[in-house]
């Protein structure tokens, strides 16, 4: 293996996930992937969107989604194979494909590109996308470029499930935080409720608050935010 392949595997591994939102260090990954391949003029990352559809969600040239696009709007194509079948799908002449994939064998052709280069993303038992390689050459990948491809695969899916951990966990970590500051208010309000009434208890100063709440539609954490600004919203009836 290349000098520069080796560091491109070694970056990739030291990569730390926190540093940055998951979106750059899935472009960081792509970028490295392309060093890592020297075969590869591009590459791109095809996972699903917001809205559950395949996307080529990163890439390291603009063309890798003109060229994809061809595959998502008819349900075939390598890397959709890749990604379903959770094998690797190599074509190393695009004018001779099989006829499932003669709509982006055209748009590759199209985009100068003669041979692609699709592995599955896995983390755990479950196929999350595809890394797809592009060469403007027939045969572009040697074994070598292959064995290097499956490796960096590999290394991807373990980055980014490490990122989805990271960022799953960061945006729990956040919801945790805004519940305990809800909390804080609430309680807050309950206090100031039960000051002005010698007869409020803390039961009944949440019973206040709710019933404001039900009635205004109004969430419970706006009420009670509406009485620590001393603003005159609840009534005790």
């Amino acid at each position: 293996m290349s000098s520069s392949r080796n560091q491109a595997l070694s970056a990739l591994g030291q990569f730390l996930v926190a540093d940055v939102p998951i979106g750059d260090t899935l472009q960081r990954v792509a970028d490295l992937s392309v060093e890592a391949v020297t075969g590869a003029s591009f590459a791109g990352l095809a996972m699903l969107d917001d809205r559950e559809q395949p996307t080529t969600a990163v890439f390291t040239d603009e063309q890798a989604p003109e060229i994809d696009q061809a595959q998502y709007d008819t349900g075939r194509g390598p890397c959709l194979d890749a990604w379903r079948t959770r094998t690797t799908v190599r074509l190393d002449d695009l004018e001779e494909v099989p006829s499932e994939y003669q709509e982006f064998a055209q748009a590759c052709l199209e985009h100068g590109i003669r041979s692609t280069l699709s592995l599955p993303l896995v983390t755990g038992d479950d196929g999350v996308g595809a890394l797809n390689f592009y060469s403007p050459d027939k045969r572009g990948f040697s074994t070598d470029d292959e064995e290097v491809a499956q490796d960096f695969a590999t290394a991807t899916s373990a980055v980014l499930a490490n990122a989805v951990a990271y960022w799953a966990a960061f945006d729990l970590a956040q919801q945790m935080t805004e519940a305990m500051r809800t909390r804080a208010v609430i309680e807050q309000a309950k206090g100031m409720l039960m000051a002005r009434s010698d007869t409020l208890d803390d039961e009944g100063a949440f019973d206040l608050l709710r019933t404001a709440s039900q009635r205004e539609n109004v969430k419970l954490r706006d009420i009670a935010l509406r009485i620590v600004h001393r603003q005159p919203i609840v009534e005790q009836e």
